[in-house]
This record gives C-alpha cells, structure tokens and sequence, in this order.
C-alpha cells in the first residue's frame, strides 16, 4: 500500500531532480500533485459544491483533522513504490553549475559546449537536451523566416539526425539514463520512428516514472486502444495519471473518470485532477456541471491560464458573453501572450460576430505554438461562418495533420466540403469524425443530410444514420422529425406515425412549440381519421384548435371530415363542436 507520506517522499526528490535536469514543465506538474497532496484547509475557504458523477463526487475534500505536520497514511493505493535513483557519483561541479545557468539563460548551444568533456549521465543528458533545444530554437526562427499560407514550412530541426546517431550508440553502451532514455525517445518521435520510440519511453518511465513529461510524449504515441493495451509497464501511481489522460485522448471518458476517481483517494485537492474531470465532463457535454468546476478551479487558482480555453469554449456554447468577457479580460490582464487567453479573446469577439478579429486572436495563439491543435480548429470554424471555404480547409487540415484522432478538425472538413457542394467529399470526412466519436448524435445528424442532398439522394442510408443519432441521445430532437418526414416520403405512414408520436411526446417533454408541432399534430389526426380511428384522431384535432390562424382552420377542416366519416353524410353546422 503506497501512503500520502511515502508519495510525498517520492514527488519532493522528483521534483529536486527534474529541476537539476531542467525539465522545468515536469517539476512543474510534479509540484502541482505535491501540493494535490498536502493542501493545508486552514488556508482555503472549503467548498460546499459536490460534483454528482454516477455514485461519486469530484470535489476538495477539507479535513479538519488532517494536517501537513502529522499526514494520516490512512489512504493509498496498492501499488509497490519504485526507490528514486541515487545521483550521479562524479559530481560535475563547476561545469555543470555554468551549463545549467546558461540554460536558463536559452543559451543552449553554449550550454552544450560547455559539457563537451563530461561523461557522466547527467552531463550528457544536459548537454543533448540543450543542443536538442538549440535546433527547435532555430527550426522556430525558420519558420517565422520561411512562413507561407497559414504559417507553412518546411523547417526542421537540423540537430536531430546526429542526436539520434549519438543517443542510440550511448543506448547500446548503456551511458545514459532514463533521462537520456526519454529524449532519445522525444527524438525518435520526430524521426518518424514511432515504435522504436514508443519502446524507448516505455523503458524510461519504467526506470523512473515521476517525469511527466516522458509519459506525455508517449500518450501522443498511442492512438488506439490496442497500442495502450499493449505497453509494458510497471505498477507504479504514475501509471494510473499516464492512463487517466490516454483514456481521455481516446474517448474513453468513463474509464477516464474513474480513473481521476480513483487518483482522488491521495490527490485530493489536485487542480490538474480536478481540470481533467472537468475536459472529461466537457467531452460529455454536461456544460453545467463543467461550468461549476471551473468557476471553483479559478477560485481555488485564481491565476491560472492553463485549460481555461476549454471553460471559454463552454462559456460560448452557452452563449454567456458577460462572462466570457470577464475571463477574457482576466486572462489578458494575467498573461496575454499564452496561446489559451488569445484562444480565449478569440472565442470572445467569435460570440459578439466579429469574425476578423476573432481569426486575428487566433493566429496569435499560433504564431506562439504552431502545434496548438484548438486554435486551428477554431480558426477554421471562423472561416466557415466568414464563408471562406478554402481558408477553412486549409485550417482544418493543419489541425488533422498536429492529431489524426481529432473528430473536431474531420467534422469541420465534412461541413467545409458540404458547403462547397462536394458530398461524396463531406461524406468521407465526416465518416472520419464518427469513427473517432461514434456516440455524438451531431456527427450522424451531418452525415445523414449528406445522403439527402440531390447528388447522393441515399434515403435508406439517411434513416439508418437519423437511427444512430436517436440512439445516441440526439437531445435536439432533429433525428426524429427527419425520420418521420422520410418515412412520409418514402409512402411508410405507420413508421412515420410512431416517429411524429416520439417527436411529439419529446416536444411535450421540454414544453417546446414551433411548426415541428404541428407538422406532427397535422399528419398524426390526418393518419389516424384514414384509418377510422376517429378519438385519436379528434385529441390531435383539439390540439391543433389552440393555434391561431391557419393551423386552426386545418384543424376545423380535419374535425368536419370526421364528423362526416362519422355520420356518414355531410354535416350542416358547426354548433356541436368547441371552436
């Protein structure tokens, strides 16, 4: 059983030498889980909210008797801690205190000049990292340099192929560690090298699983369940973050949950657990419940920038623009050239219509990460609502190209080509997006309307998809008024009947009104007065007498009728029925 004291053992001496090793974003995270741990309830207002998820809650949980000088070990997870590696024996001393300093410093190529003698494990990693980071440095000034449509290159990083050459040979001689281990695993990713990477990290994160950083580069390498499932990895907590996040890259979000569920036994006050939940909850779109957890993670972390694009996102759904300003303009104030507040900015001035501004916030977020996949999809949504067609694509591809699994950039190339009129184009892209996310009603619903266009005209194949939509939770309700429209189409009067009863009873549900109502209202007492069933007939007749106007006079027409089928001859008043 691995306790809160002996993980906190593990993350302290992580972090020191994450730190030592300048993998700053892995300490980072480290210290994030640290403090996750051992938050102290007297320095914080505790929170009454409970996020209901099934028979759990994903909240801060505050203990009056638990404090950081005395930990109760009462809750862990069991797992068999792995002992920290020792240190390097010859300490680099003078050299590697220059070389660090330089470092910091984006000297990298001095940094790895100064290391050029030194032999020890940590001493090379340093010095590859630093030449690794020399090349990204200048593959980035390249392509401010060389920049075409939309921000293409051709820039590459020149230093890879001798640090795959150098890295692999120390890999044979075993002179390098699991740090070595993890950059010539990042280096083999960008060679192409997928699986010879995927085994590389793997046997790093299994020598030492605390680097974050080792286990995000290999959850980009899995992109499908059976790649995941079939990784050799050790026992160890790391493990359950590691698959918590793959999980939810893969649309797996109840395993994920249950996961972060589960991490939450120790990580009780993790904000990175809690905005994890939160991206899962989004996935599921229960955009209140993702609301009311980040309205607490800000309040809990009122400085934070990271995710909070995502809260944006929300907050434009929802179409609260009072709010999304105020994010807005406090992302601004905190830090503005993060591509999440331009991405933020973005959404904001979409939401008020002002599409030229919002693609300008956009392309700011991607001048400071040319890989931030949310900011080309959204730019591409732009360009759809500007109806620059090619633009979009163009977008959208780019954000195909960063993640092959992202069902937002392949829907947005099916709309983009529908627009264009091309639906054997739009049907292709948009089967694409439901094989990433086969549960979302929207993606059958786009794929549906495909087949109905004059160039497919697939009646049979639309059905099958509004079938799947309605399977799929389809809480617009657009699946069913369609399945009854072509099933009246295609002469099938009972199957449209049970669709237009469905979609009536859904409309009655949410208390909504509209000319779906009555369509269904019209062929429903129509239906049913053909086939001399004349009391059901007359309850959607007497329905339809509480609309003004034509809907009315229809509904006085179909009461006249039945009287007649009644009676079996014409009726000459009116008297006896309540008009």
């Amino acid at each position: 059983m691995v306790s809160k004291e002996s993980c906190r053992i593990e993350i302290r001496a992580a972090i020191r030498q994450l730190s030592d090793r300048c993998l700053y974003s892995a300490a980072k995270w480290a210290g994030e889980q640290l403090v996750g741990i051992e938050q102290d309830p007297s320095n914080f207002t505790p929170s009454n909210t409970r996020f209901q998820r099934g028979s759990s809650s994903i909240r801060r949980r505050f203990s009056t008797s638990e404090s950081i000088s005395t930990p109760q070990p009462t809750v862990g997870f069991s797992q068999a801690a792995s002992p920290l590696p020792e240190e390097d024996e010859v300490i680099d001393g003078d050299l590697y205190l220059l070389a660090k300093s330089y470092f910091d410093c984006r000297e990298y190529r001095r940094a790895s000049h100064v290391l050029r003698d030194q032999m020890s494990k940590k001493s090379i990693f340093l010095r590859c990292y630093a030449l690794y980071l020399a090349g990204e440095k200048r593959k980035e000034e390249e392509m401010i340099e060389l920049e075409g449509p939309l921000g293409k290159s051709d820039a590459i990083n020149r230093e890879l192929v001798s640090l795959e050459r150098e890295l692999s040979a120390l890999k044979r001689t075993g002179a390098i560690d699991s740090f070595g281990l993890y950059l010539y695993g990042v280096v083999l990713k960008e060679k192409g090298n997928e699986t010879l990477a995927r085994a590389t990290l793997v046997e790093s994160v299994n020598s030492y699983p605390w680097n974050w950083s080792a286990w995000t580069e290999l959850q980009s390498l899995c992109t499908s369940i059976e790649i995941l499932n079939g990784l050799n990895l050790s026992n160890h907590w790391m493990k359950d973050f590691f698959l918590g996040n793959a999980y939810q890259e893969l649309r797996m979000h109840t395993e994920s949950l249950a996961k972060y569920d589960y991490l939450q036994g120790i990580f009780s006050f993790s904000n990175y657990i809690q905005a994890q939940t939160a991206k899962a909850q989004y996935s599921l779109r229960e955009f209140d419940q993702v609301e009311i957890m980040f309205e607490e993670l800000l309040r809990n972390d009122p400085y934070r920038v990271e995710d909070m694009d995502l809260y944006s996102n929300v907050l434009y759904a929802k179409e609260a623009c009072a709010a999304l300003s105020y994010l807005a303009h406090k992302v601004f104030l905190t830090d503005k050239y993060r591509p999440e507040s331009c991405c933020i900015i973005g959404n904001y001035y979409s939401l008020k219509g002002q599409h030229e501004k919002a693609v300008m916030y956009f392309r700011r977020a991607l001048k400071l990460n040319k890989k931030y996949l949310s900011a080309w999809t959204l730019m591409g949504h732009e360009y759809v609502e500007m109806k620059n067609t090619p633009a979009a694509i163009d977008a959208y591809r780019r954000a195909v190209d960063i993640n092959p699994c992202d069902y937002r950039a392949w829907y947005g190339l099916g709309q983009a080509y529908e627009m264009m009129g091309m639906p054997f184009y739009a049907l292709h892209y948009f089967r694409k997006s439901i094989f990433f996310l086969p549960n979302d009603s929207r993606l059958w619903i786009a794929m549906a309307k495909c087949y109905q266009t004059e160039q497919l005209y697939m009646l049979e194949e639309a059905i099958k998809c509004y079938k799947r939509a309605v399977s799929c939770t389809d809480t617009e309700g657009i699946a069913l008024n369609q399945l009854a429209k072509l099933h009246q189409k295609l002469g099938r009067n009972e199957e449209a009947a049970f669709y237009f009863e469905k979609d009536l009873e859904r409309m009655d549900a949410e208390g909504l009104e509209g000319p779906n109502m009555f369509e269904a209202l019209v062929f429903l007492a129509t239906h049913f007065k053909t086939h001399k069933k004349f009391e059901e007939a007359e309850v959607y007749c007497t329905r339809l007498l509480d609309y003004s106007g034509p809907e009315k006079e229809k509904a006085k027409s179909l009461l006249r009728g039945i009287r007649m089928a009644q009676t079996g001859f014409p009726s000459m008043d009116m008297e006896h029925f309540p008009l």
